[in-house]
C-alpha cells in the first residue's frame, strides 16, 4: 500500500500537486486519469522517488521510501518515465538485461537464472524477433516494448508506468494493458499506471485514481468512475454511457 500524507509540489510559486492523504493499492491493476497537467506525472515521480515533494512523505508498506538506498528502491519499485532515457548502443537484449541490475549490481555475474528471466520478458512483449538489433533502430512503439521487458525483467512487487501506451497502436495498447493485467493476477504485482484513455482505463484497471488541478478528484473501481455525471464533471463535456458488447465494463462516449 502507498500511503501519500501531506504531499505539496510548487513550481515557480504555484502549487501543482496537493494531496493531503492518499493510499492506494500496490497490490492491484491502478489507472491514474486527468488533464495534461492535471498532476498524474508528477505523483508518479513522487511514488517513484525521482521528486523528492516539497512537503510530505511517502511511504510503501509503511516504509519512507526516502529512507531507501536506490538499489533497495529498485528492488521494490519499477518506473518507466513518460520520456524513455536514452539507450544509444545497445541492443534491445542488453536493455532488457540491464533490469536484473538491481539483484546482483552492475558487475555481478548474470546467470542463468537471469537470462531465463529476460528471455520470457521480450516474449511476453513479442519482440523476440528484434532481440538482437540496435534500440535506436526500433520504431517508438517497438521501443516502448522494449522498456516494458526491461521493467518486467527487473520484477519488482511494483510497477510505475507513466503512458506506457502512448507510442502504441490500438491493438498493442490493449495488449500491453492485457499483460500487465495477467501478470497482476499471476504474480500478484502491483501496477500504477497513467493513462489517458477512459474506457482502457473501464476495461483493465481494478482502482482508478482521477487527478484534477493537482488534487484527487475521485478514487475508487471503474463502476464506480464510469458514471456519466462523475466524467462530465471531470472531463467538462457532455459523455454519454454504453454497455460493452462482450464484458462487463462500460464504453464512454462524448455526446
Amino acid at each position: 500500500m502507498f500511503e501519500l500524507n501531506n504531499i505539496k509540489v510548487e513550481r515557480a510559486s504555484r502549487t501543482i500537486l496537493s494531496i493531503p492523504h492518499l493510499s492506494l493499492p500496490s497490490d492491484q491493476v491502478c489507472v491514474v486519469l486527468g488533464h495534461n497537467g492535471s498532476g498524474k506525472t508528477t505523483l508518479i515521480q513522487s511514488l517513484a522517488n525521482q521528486l523528492v515533494p516539497d512537503q510530505g512523505e511517502v511511504r510503501l508498506n509503511k516504509q519512507n521510501i526516502q529512507a531507501l538506498s536506490q538499489r533497495q528502491l529498485a528492488q521494490k519499485i519499477g518506473y518507466l518515465p513518460q520520456g524513455l532515457p536514452s539507450a544509444a548502443g545497445l541492443s534491445v537484449r542488453e536493455l532488457i538485461c540491464m533490469g536484473r541490475y538491481p539483484w546482483h549490481g552492475a558487475f555481478g555475474r548474470f546467470t542463468k537464472q537471469d537470462n531465463d528471466i529476460a528471455d520470457k520478458a521480450i516474449e511476453q512483449v513479442g519482440i523476440a524477433h528484434y532481440a538482437h538489433q540496435l534500440i535506436d533502430d526500433l520504431s517508438g512503439g517497438e521501443r516502448q516494448r522494449a522498456w516494458v521487458a526491461m521493467l518486467l525483467t527487473q520484477q519488482s512487487p511494483v510497477l510505475l508506468l507513466d503512458e506506457p501506451t502512448s507510442a502504441l497502436d490500438i491493438s498493442h495498447q490493449y495488449e500491453l494493458m492485457r499483460l500487465l493485467q495477467q501478470l497482476n493476477r499471476e504474480t500478484g504485482q502491483g501496477m500504477i499506471i497513467v493513462l489517458h484513455d477512459i474506457n482502457l482505463a473501464s476495461r483493465f484497471a481494478d482502482h482508478i485514481l482521477a487527478m484534477r488541478q493537482g488534487q484527487c478528484f475521485f478514487q475508487g473501481t471503474p463502476a464506480q468512475f464510469m458514471q456519466s455525471e462523475r466524467l462530465e464533471a471531470m472531463y467538462g463535456v457532455p459523455m454519454s454511457l454504453i454497455d460493452h458488447p462482450s464484458n462487463h465494463s462500460k464504453v464512454a462516449l462524448i455526446c
